[in-house]
């Protein structure tokens, strides 16, 4: 039994150790050429573009559900007017960042681990490594930059499309004052806040293009492994995406007192 955990014990640290690797010479090949600019509006696209009617549909019910609960709460206590302050910090500063994260690892950490991990198993990886091609420049890269750029948009979306679901659920179901509501979200929030919500989509997006990327390239097994790659980087990014937000949370908290 000691011999199955140890093993397994060091089979995690060599994943991690190669994950890290791989994570860093991503990063390291935007300081140097060649670059593949289409590969990355393409990603750019399929990231941003193809993510973007489920985060908008996602933030819209969420933001009027969020509404509805808060309210009713409110009501009890004749502070419905809080509604639009409660909702609007919550917004931006946890559920929009958080939300979108695991919704477009949802679709797209999968995506990139399938088309990665069939790009392996066809062995078209190799041949572009026989052509002088770096995997890695080529394929990572490109993902992991569209990861990082997209998931601020998506997120600032999210929380707008949030606002104004919540905004026609106080209008509909709490009576409330459509510019009252919108002035009272506006105003309570402050710089540390919008800092916070756009801080933590830069590393949600790194996270699950990395590990996306990752899972994709380490296939074995043929097809059935591509079905388990693309299961493990859906189940890997979220969880590593509510892990982080834990730090991130603290971390901005901290500057946020120290600098804003």
């Amino acid at each position: 039994m000691g011999a199955v955990l140890t093993d397994a014990f060091k089979r995690l640290l060599a994943n991690i150790q190669d994950y890290a690797e791989m994570s860093g010479r991503a990063l390291l090949n935007l300081a140097s050429g060649p670059r593949y600019f289409q590969d990355i509006l393409d990603q750019m696209d399929d990231i941003g573009v193809g993510s973007l009617p489920i985060v908008l549909m996602a933030g819209f019910f969420i933001g009027a559900v969020m509404v509805l609960q808060t309210g009713s709460q409110f009501t009890r206590f004749g502070q419905t007017a809080l509604t639009g302050d409660v909702v609007s910090i919550a917004l931006v500063r946890e559920l929009g960042p958080t939300l979108t994260g695991i919704l477009v690892a949802g679709r797209s950490a999968s995506g990139i681990a399938s088309v990665l991990g069939s790009m392996v198993v066809t062995e078209q990886v190799d041949a572009m490594r026989a052509m002088g091609t770096d995997p890695s420049r080529k394929l990572v890269t490109p993902r992991v930059l569209a990861g990082i750029l997209m998931l601020p948009l998506l997120t600032a979306l999210n929380d707008f499309v949030g606002l104004l679901g919540g905004c026609l659920a106080s209008v509909f179901s709490l009576r409330l004052n459509a510019v009252e509501f919108w002035t009272r979200a506006i105003n309570a929030l402050d710089f540390a806040d919008i800092m916070q919500g756009m801080m933590k989509p830069l590393v949600y997006g790194f996270i699950l293009a990395t590990v996306g990327c990752y899972k994709g390239l380490t296939v074995r097994g043929g097809t059935q492994g591509v079905g388990r790659a693309t299961t493990q980087a859906v189940v890997v990014a979220s969880v590593l995406i509510i892990g982080a937000d834990l730090f991130l949370t603290k971390l901005a908290l901290f500057l946020g007192d120290k600098i804003f």
